[in-house]
This record gives C-alpha cells, sequence and structure tokens, in this order.
C-alpha cells in the first residue's frame, strides 16, 4: 500500500490529510451541527463562545485562532473574549450563554457528573431542549476538530498586517 504524502510538524501525522475521508466526514458532520444550531436558534456569536471555550479547555491553538476571529467577525468584544475563562466570575454573559457554556464544559469533561447535573440546571430554565442538544453537538463536534489539530500539531501563523 502506498503511503499518503501528508504535512508534519515536529514529526506529527497531519491525521485530516493522512485519513481525507474521515475528515471529510466529520466535516459533514460539522455541517450538519450548525444547520442544527441555526434551527434551533443559536446564535453565531453564542455558538462561537462554545466554539472557543472548549477550545481553551483543550489547549487547542488552531481552534481558539480560528474561532476567536470567527466571533471577532461576528461582533464579539475582546473584553468578553478576554475573560472566558472566567466566565463564572463575571456578569459579562446573560444566562443562555451561561447555560451553554456549563454545558460545553459538562461535555468536555464528560466523567465530572456534579458538572453535568449543575450544567443541566442552569440550562433548564433558560434553553429548550433543541437549545440544549444543539448545544450539546456543538461541543461534541468541537471537542473532535480539537484532538485532530492538537494530535497534528496544526501551526497558528501570524496574521497579515491590517
Amino acid at each position: 500500500m502506498a503511503e499518503t504524502v501528508t504535512a508534519t510538524t515536529g514529526g506529527r501525522v497531519f491525521v485530516d490529510k493522512q485519513s481525507p475521508d474521515a475528515y471529510r466526514a466529520m466535516t459533514a458532520t460539522a455541517e450538519a451541527v450548525r444547520a442544527v444550531a441555526v434551527g434551533a436558534g443559536l446564535d453565531r456569536l453564542l455558538v462561537e463562545l462554545v466554539n472557543i471555550r472548549v477550545s481553551q479547555l483543550n489547549a487547542c491553538a488552531y481552534c481558539l485562532n480560528l474561532h476567536t476571529r470567527a466571533a471577532l467577525r461576528a461582533g464579539e468584544t475582546a473584553q468578553r473574549l478576554g475573560v472566558l475563562p472566567a466566565w463564572r466570575d463575571t456578569e459579562l454573559f446573560s444566562p443562555r450563554e451561561r447555560a451553554a457554556l456549563a454545558l460545553a464544559e459538562a461535555t468536555t469533561h464528560p466523567a465530572d457528573a456534579d458538572a453535568q447535573s449543575a450544567a443541566y440546571a442552569l440550562a433548564r430554565p433558560v434553553l429548550s431542549d433543541d437549545e440544549i442538544s444543539a448545544v450539546i453537538w456543538v461541543a461534541i463536534t468541537i471537542n473532535a476538530f480539537n484532538r485532530v489539530s492538537v494530535m497534528s500539531k496544526h501551526p497558528v501563523r501570524p496574521a497579515p498586517p491590517h
């Protein structure tokens, strides 16, 4: 069997390039999840907050770079992005955003049953079942992409000057 030519960084295999069919399936899943989020009424900023918070927890530089830029383009503020790791300690986030962030964190650390219970307690009063499901799917999907990028060590290149 011929070996596929892949990009590498520091000896890492870019698994998205090495196994393009699997990556295309993940991309199709992400597109379906995006449609679920829109259908549930989740706005772009809320989705990007979930993507960024999960990427922070997973220390995924590539996805943090990508989704921070997307959030800023969608109108997110630098202040809220700067305090996102401490969202529980500020009033800058709405109850819906707080519920989504709690669900995202519980999805990222699924073995923490107490966090799951607390997340659902926050979510139930402010999110519909469709919204809860969509947030969890967004978190599942970004977790998968984080793992692809972290294990591949996808590089973050400097942004071009304005």
